[in-house]
């Protein structure tokens, strides 16, 4: 490996940003100083181009070299951050958590003016590794490069991918197969300041340490609240509406995060870390992404309800600032939030803009219905809808949409075709009630969100045998094209 000396920095876009000390500043309660690894090898796998756009970099000037100075051999020669925290693991509090493979690389400004988070993921031991060796595989890797890269397409809000270097070194694992290719991935996220940050500093008995935090966090995160008198309260309140609308857009999707633990749920509402997630095939509430979630604790349809005992852990620590009589007035809008987005999100993914609530309800009721009871594939059937729309659907309803075709385990056929008369009943009824020129709009809605492409399982395992086996990347630089421009015109 080269020297620092003998490598060039004062040109590298990466290491002329200005980065601000805003998480130092509160001192190192918060966080300790680690080192990351040194590796055998760096090679770039992945850059985002429009993550450079987003804080101010030319991706025409920045070249793969610089990618790998920076989030490469500097990464290994500068002191970086481990955040601490704990969190609520599956129902229970646990205490040993903290960046146990990730640290806190850096923090700039974007165009936009906010605040955001350089984070590294597999790039070596901290005090809170708990006998793990720090490392990322490079699969895991790819998965998360995918699904962050789907998630944004979806108009989820989503941390994003920076880059993603294979360093040379070979990991053994329980859940893949050993020995297999080690990866350092820069997370680009608003924050990673999480529950459990705040979880931790009740544990401890800090509550000195919860207000300054929590200043921290209005500052840089809800910085239209600086000035209000009763700030906090409305911190929380605007917080729950965040993960509430957060979690409409997961379900929107369909998507099943799998692993909802306070640490993995971030105070800017924003989603992140993705390890077994899985966007579902089919509408099945009970759908596990996870293997080890024996009991479905964090199952697709459990989401909802998992976000906001989320939210109501996080009053405890936030008690020594808010008062519960505050925070239980800003949760009690959580239901309603998450209906409102759900439903509008939905209205969008079958064409539909401002109807009134009682047509949105009955068609959101008849379309729920008719994917759950006939088991067909859950995006194909918005994707259906997006290739087939006609003008004279709006003129005949038997025109609407080929027959869904049910698995054998779901209705009997005449049961599924009733069923299936009733939704375009439905659906027919709210294009009627559309003026004409209206149509060319309900197509264009169908276009922007249903997407062409969408990363279920077995096309994750079909682009990650040719990197495995041959070193194949082409098929994963594939389908990466297609997920870009699987919506159109978002």
């Amino acid at each position: 490996m080269l020297p620092l000396s003998s490598l060039d920095t004062s040109t590298n876009p990466f290491l002329s940003l200005r980065y601000e000390p805003a998480l130092q500043s509160l001192g190192d309660d918060y966080y300790d100083v680690v080192s990351a690894a040194s590796f055998p090898n760096h090679i770039l796998r992945f850059r985002n181009d429009e993550v450079l756009q987003t804080i101010g970099l030319d991706p025409q000037t920045v070249t793969d070299a610089d990618f790998v100075l920076a989030f490469g051999h500097f990464l290994e020669r500068q002191p970086l951050l481990a955040l601490r925290y704990h969190g609520y693991q599956f129902g229970e509090y646990n205490p040993s958590l903290g960046d146990g493979r990730g640290f806190l690389y850096g923090q700039v400004r974007g165009v936009d003016g906010e605040l955001y988070d350089f984070g590294t993921k597999g790039s070596g031991t901290t005090p809170y590794s708990r006998g793990g060796d720090g490392r990322l595989t490079l699969k895991g890797g790819v998965r998360e490069v995918l699904a962050a890269e789907m998630l944004h397409r979806l108009g989820v809000r989503t941390s994003r991918c920076l880059s993603l270097i294979e360093t040379g070194e070979s990991l053994w694992r329980g859940d893949e197969p050993s020995p297999t290719r080690a990866s350092v991935m820069v997370r680009f996220s608003r924050s990673h300041i999480r529950f459990g940050t705040f979880e931790r500093l009740h544990y401890l008995k800090r509550p000195d340490l919860i207000q300054p935090l929590l200043d921290h966090a209005i500052e840089h995160y809800y910085p239209h609240l600086i000035h209000q008198a009763d700030r906090y309260a409305r911190f929380y309140a605007e917080l729950v509406q965040r993960v509430a609308d957060l979690t409409a857009q997961w379900m929107s999707v369909g998507f099943c995060h799998a692993v909802l633990n306070t640490d993995n749920m971030s105070i800017t509402g924003e989603s992140f870390d993705y390890g077994p997630y899985a966007f579902v095939d089919r509408y099945d509430p009970k759908f596990t992404a996870a293997y080890f979630d024996y009991f479905g604790r964090y199952s697709y349809g459990n989401q909802p309800i998992i976000c906001r005992l989320n939210l109501e852990l996080l009053q405890a620590p936030l008690k020594a600032v808010i008062s519960p009589d505050e925070m239980n007035v800003g949760l009690a809008q959580f239901d309603q939030r998450y209906d409102l987005t759900y439903r509008q999100r939905m209205m969008h993914k079958l064409g539909f803009d401002q109807l009134p609530a009682e047509q949105a309800e009955e068609l959101l009721r008849h379309t729920i219905r008719l994917l759950q009871t006939t088991q067909v594939g859950y995006h194909d059937f918005f994707l259906a809808l997006r290739q087939q729309f006609s003008h004279r659907w709006r003129d005949d309803a038997a025109t609407i949409l080929a027959q869904p075709e049910s698995t054998e385990s779901s209705a009997q056929a005449d049961d599924v075709h009733t069923l299936v008369d009733r939704w375009r009943q439905c659906y027919h009824r709210v294009l009627a009630s559309l003026p004409l020129d209206e149509m060319e709009q309900v197509a264009k809605r169908l276009n922007q969100h249903n997407p062409a492409t969408i990363i279920i399982r077995p096309e994750i395992e079909a682009i990650w045998e040719p990197i495995a086996l041959e070193d194949n990347w082409s098929p994963f630089y594939d389908l990466l094209k297609r997920i870009r421009e699987s919506v159109v015109d978002r």
